[in-house]
């Protein structure tokens, strides 16, 4: 598009006290940019304003004001490229002091009468100058095939409710389930947990009654005895083959073998299944990835609500409670199954269990912890098998020991109701062991809530173990992706398959696919069902904005998707490896094979491209180092002591708005730093930071979410590969003389603004004694 510029400048909320309004429209009047003042921009007036100026033709806007994260659907102008400069709570509320003095133009060029925060206000017109004209406006991209239809894998409670949610809403609905009946678990139970007021007494199954609200619904389809085989292409138009489970299915090979790979090593033609064999090897056993089955079923979006299977102990893992040794001692998941076909007797010689020990934890070296996969479900469940040992028996007695009671929300009524049974005792405490005496069981307990320790005797123990993901075991929903055919480990989900369970709940790796239920976490009945309308809706939201041709979360509406310039690819494969999503396929030669609506524009493939041959209409390469290269830099030549320049590369996800809140609180950092937001730190190309420390910057650092045990990146990945590349970046640093120190990255959660400034502010310290960057003025 032919641009037509105009930078707009706000002198409200403080800005024209603090900065010299003057000076700041001198910066685009040298560039012979028309610039205008206003006292509110946002007002009516203000928009009236921008909105005459749009009408007048000028498309692409620098306004220069509050934050982009405010007043952004008042700052929208169909046609217009729009830069949003921050100069409210990026420079003027986090750098407060006193008005801007009367000076003369000899006093403002005097060197003692330097202004940091004149300059930093000045600064970032240039940077949105710089940005505005290196970026286009976004085209959607829209697919040629494009189907509504919701796939749910699962046909429990959890799968049936998605189900009946989304038809309710219009959606045809195809249920697979694996095996020939509905229900899952929740078919095999003798009673359920309360799932709703008063919460205080054991329920009926209500499985049936889901099944029969299904049935109501023509648009929902239901496949018993099937599983998927395989899923391909994206959001939108997913390709999905059905088979029954233990069919073989073969896909047909995509591309061949090169032809050095057709011969073994003696220079003779492999046969059929030595070239199988080889391939596998080569794709690193992608047999599958590129090749779309003509008679498979188009879906739009799947829901993952496969399920768990009890937790399975491993030969002697828990002797110290005699499982394995002792009929008598079981799973929680076990003695459900015996007491669904009546009243409770002992394995061991089918005589009455009266008296039964439920243990929550396994005691011994695991200390205070709970069972794997356990939670609070697994307390739920121990109150309500308790009861049926009360319920058998009328002189039946249950005792738990647990180091962890859980009984959240409105449960905490059943569990007061379960305190009421004068033949349920329970306390905490640790279970050292387990021994036979006689027919009876001896349980011994230490540590207890009664201060001495406990012997009790029992017919039967019960262990608490928990509710394993379907996922740990298989992938269920066998992607045809590059990446494998599940969802990658990234090390601290325990096989569940949702990765970001505090922002964006029912996410997986893979866009388009929305877990619920206990593939999710351990949850109870009523939590599936709430669960599986959640994971529904976002099925209904992916589907609607893929045909948009917009993002989903948490870039949600962002219709810009990665552009690549192939003459320059060397097939070197970072981008398809790193993408958190799965987003990229690669073809024989490993060239990238883009999958727009899988995208969720983190820009991690941008970051991560050695040859910079990958962006987005309106973020790239071109846009952040042209922003980078329009800071000056002051010098010796200019000044006695020059002040620092330091670049932050910020993400907008936690960093951005947790800066923000400490501009709204008046807390303050050096006005030497620049900050530039960013999509993701994995986004980050290091060639801006080399930029940065080229031209003469003093120091850089990275600013982005947490990762770790509670890994919140809101891209999965983004800050871990940040942090690799960090690393990797200390050889580059050396060959241009420049210390290691020069380059940081810190982490910080939306609600630890406090910390920033002095974050930032030791940074500096540390860039200020190691002294001026030796590139400064060159």
């Amino acid at each position: 598009m032919d641009k037509k510029y105009g930078v707009y400048i706000c002198t409200g909320c403080g800005i024209g006290e603090a900065l010299d309004v003057k000076a700041l429209c001198d910066v685009p009047d040298e560039e012979g940019i028309p610039v205008k003042t206003h006292p509110c921009f946002c007002g009516k007036e203000g928009v009236e304003l921008l909105k005459k100026e749009a009408a007048d033709g000028t498309n692409t806007m620098v306004i220069a004001a509050c934050s982009r994260r405010v007043n952004f659907d008042i700052f929208k102008f169909d046609g217009c490229i729009v830069d949003r400069v921050n100069l409210r709570e990026g420079v003027v509320w986090s750098h407060p002091r006193a008005e801007f003095p009367a000076l003369t133009e000899e006093e403002k060029e005097d060197e003692d009468n330097f202004d940091r925060v004149q300059m930093m206000g000045e600064d970032y017109i240039r940077m949105g100058m710089a940005r505005v004209e290196k970026v286009d406006l976004p085209e959607a991209y829209k697919l040629d095939e494009f189907t509504r239809k919701i796939l749910v894998i699962g046909g429990g409670m959890t799968g049936l409710t998605a189900a009946i949610d989304a038809a309710k809403t219009g959606y045809d609905v195809t249920i697979v389930e694996k095996e020939s009946y509905l229900g899952g678990y929740a078919a095999k139970v003798r009673r359920q947990i309360p799932m709703s007021e008063p919460y205080d007494g054991l329920l009926p199954p209500t499985i049936q009654s889901k099944i029969d609200e299904m049935e109501k619904y023509p648009g929902i389809t239901v496949r018993t005895n099937t599983v998927v085989a395989r899923i391909a292409g994206q959001p939108g138009d997913f390709t999905v083959t059905l088979k029954k489970p233990g069919e073989k299915i073969e896909f047909d090979v995509p591309f061949p073998l090169p032809d050095e790979m057709k011969v073994d090593e003696n220079g003779k033609e492999l046969d059929v299944d030595q070239l199988r064999e080889k391939y596998l090897e080569y794709n690193e056993g992608r047999k599958d990835i590129l090749s779309l089955d003509p008679d498979g079923e188009k879906f739009g979006a799947v829901i993952l609500a496969a399920g768990w299977r009890p937790y399975r102990p491993e030969e002697g893992e828990f002797a110290n409670l005699g499982f394995g040794s002792t009929p008598d001692v079981v799973t929680n998941a076990q003695f459900e199954e015996m007491a669904a076909k009546g009243p409770l007797v002992r394995p061991s010689d089918g005589n009455a269990a009266k008296s039964v020990v439920f243990i929550q934890s396994p005691g011994g070296d695991a200390g205070d912890a709970d069972f794997d996969y356990a939670g609070a479900v697994t307390s739920l469940v121990a109150l309500k098998q308790a009861k049926y040992v009360r319920e058998d028996y009328e002189d039946g007695k249950a005792y738990i020991f647990y180091q962890h009671m859980r009984t959240p929300g409105l449960t905490e009524g059943f569990y007061k109701n379960i305190q009421q049974d004068p033949g349920i005792f329970m306390t905490k405490g640790e279970v050292i062991g387990v021994s036979k005496n006689g027919n009876d069981l001896v349980i011994e307990v230490q540590n207890t809530l009664l201060g001495e320790d406990v012997l009790v005797k029992a017919d039967m123990v019960v262990l608490g173990t928990g509710m394993v993901p379907a996922t740990a075991d298989d992938p269920v929903i066998n992607l045809a992706y590059r990446q494998g055919p599940g969802f990658r480990d990234i090390g601290l989900f325990n096989g569940y398959s949702d990765s970001n369970f505090i922002c964006f709940p029912y996410e997986t790796q893979r866009t388009g696919v929305y877990a619920a239920g206990a593939v999710r976490r351990s949850m109870t009945m009523e939590e599936s069902v709430e669960d599986a309308a959640g994971a529904a809706l976002k099925a209904i939201q992916c589907i609607e904005s893929s045909n948009r041709g917009v993002a989903v979360h948490p870039r949600s509406g962002d219709m810009t998707f990665p552009d690549f310039f192939f003459q320059r690819c060397t097939q070197c494969k970072r981008c398809t490896e790193e993408c958190p999503f799965g987003a990229l396929d690669d073809d024989e030669k490993g060239t990238p094979k883009p999958n727009p609506t899988r995208c969720r524009r983190c820009g991690t493939c941008m970051g991560a491209c050695p040859e910079r041959i990958i962006g987005f209409a309106d973020y790239n390469i071109d846009s952040i180092g042209s922003m980078v290269k329009s800071v000056q830099v002051p010098s010796e030549d200019d000044y006695t002591e020059p002040p620092m320049r330091i670049l932050g590369l910020v993400c907008e996800n936690d960093a951005y708005p947790a800066l923000d809140i400490a501009g709204l609180k008046g807390l303050s950092y050096s006005a030497d730093v620049r900050l530039i937001p960013v999509r993701c730190l994995g986004s980050v190309n290091v060639i801006w930071i080399k930029d940065a420390l080229s031209q003469g910057m003093d120091g850089v650092f990275l600013l982005g979410c947490k990762h770790g045990d509670d890994y919140q990146c809101h891209f999965v990945k983004g800050s871990e590969l940040a942090e690799i590349r960090m690393k990797k970046i200390g050889d580059a640093l050396a060959s241009l003389a420049l210390e290691e120190e020069r380059v940081a990255q810190f982490e910080v959660a939306i609600d630890e603004y406090d910390k920033l400034p002095k974050m930032i502010n030791d940074f500096v310290d540390i860039i200020e004694g190691l002294g001026p960057n030796p590139f400064k003025g060159f």
